[in-house]
């Protein structure tokens, strides 16, 4: 068997092509994705978040974590604003970045800019609270609040994220002032 060309099965419409990719070493790990796009296509239809994956065997649900990103125009600013998300519960760890450089559009102007770049996780349900807590607080007259949710780390640590953040997504919305 060669294994450059695909066998050809006689079964009619996309079954064959399906089955031919199928057979395709090399394609094995795509289709092993194609087989769960169909579970993610539904959770994002019906606005829930995805099932965790049996195979993984964590228990994480990919995406209930999330990295916030907030610029600050110094480390001052940055670590009052860390501290306050961390003892409010906000976030269960912000790693601050120092001496970023910022260029960007502002009022028709070119700036450029030295800043702290904070690096929030936190439980993507509490970006709202997050959100408007740095709003209240921040100096800037438009905050940074940036989220990306989280697919896949090492669960134990997702698993604190989510421990340490608990009691605020049980609670409801955090306050919003320091």
């Amino acid at each position: 068997m060669s294994w450059g060309r695909a066998p050809v099965v006689l079964l009619g419409g996309g079954a064959t092509l399906l089955l031919s990719f199928l057979w395709m070493p090399a394609l094995l790990p795509v289709a092993s994705r194609l087989l769960l796009l169909p579970r993610a296509l539904l959770s994002m239809a019906s606005g829930s978040p995805p099932l965790p994956s049996a195979a993984s065997g964590s228990g994480y649900v990919p995406g209930s974590v999330s990295a916030a990103f907030v610029t600050c125009p110094n480390e001052k600013v940055a670590k009052e604003i860390a501290r306050a998300v961390v003892e409010k519960r906000l976030a269960a760890c912000v790693n601050l970045i120092p001496q970023i450089t910022s260029i960007y559009e502002w009022k028709g102007k070119i700036e450029e800019d030295s800043e702290v770049l904070m690096m929030i996780k936190t439980q993507s349900s509490l970006v709202p609270a997050l959100t408007e807590f740095v709003r209240s607080v921040h100096p800037y007259e438009v905050a940074e609040v940036i989220a990306l949710p989280v697919e896949q780390g090492n669960p134990p640590y997702l698993h604190w994220v989510r421990q340490v953040t608990e009691s605020v997504s049980d609670s409801g919305p955090a306050p919003s002032s320091a």
